[in-house]
């Protein structure tokens, strides 16, 4: 086992940029940053076509989705992670991953690795949970209030 930390942590910068439509989802775009990094213009490119093929059919195989969801863009240093997610049930959140260490040819196998997340992108994971509870789980859902509504956090 080893215990040691591999990483400090440092916060990093949360920025909200935009919405997508990839049928038949609507998904808030969110970019989370190391220092030094930036979400660019081609990483933007790659994870929306990364997100517009791999995501209808894996909505379309687990069903009864709600027609909402969040992407995050994460560069962060040991790579570029892409996490999409997307509502189901009313209260089940769905997960497709991509995670490319730097320099790597190819992404990482993430179908038989049994990873969810790093600190970082949890914490916007928690923030995107809590305006989901507040705009969707009331006795009025409202896509648009959850749409219009972005996680209320500026750094994870």
């Amino acid at each position: 086992m080893n215990a040691g930390a591999t990483e400090l942590y440092r916060p990093r910068a949360v920025q909200h940029l935009g919405l997508w439509q990839v049928d038949p989802l609507t998904l808030k775009v969110y970019g989370v940053v190391a220092d030094g990094k930036d979400v660019t213009g081609a990483m933007l490119d790659d994870a929306k076509a990364f997100v517009s093929q791999a995501l209808p059919p894996l909505v379309a195989a687990e069903g009864q989705d709600n027609g909402l969801g969040f992407v995050i863009i994460h560069p962060g240093e040991l790579g570029i992670s892409v996490l999409a997610h997307w509502w189901i049930q009313g209260s089940v959140l769905c997960q497709h991953i991509r995670r490319t260490l730097w320099g790597a040819q190819k992404p990482m196998e993430t179908a038989t690795r049994p990873v969810i997340a790093c600190v970082w992108e949890l914490g916007l994971i928690h923030a995107e949970q809590q305006v989901w509870r507040e705009t969707m789980m009331t006795g009025k859902p409202d896509a648009d209030a959850y749409l219009k509504t972005r996680a209320a956090i500026a750094v994870v």
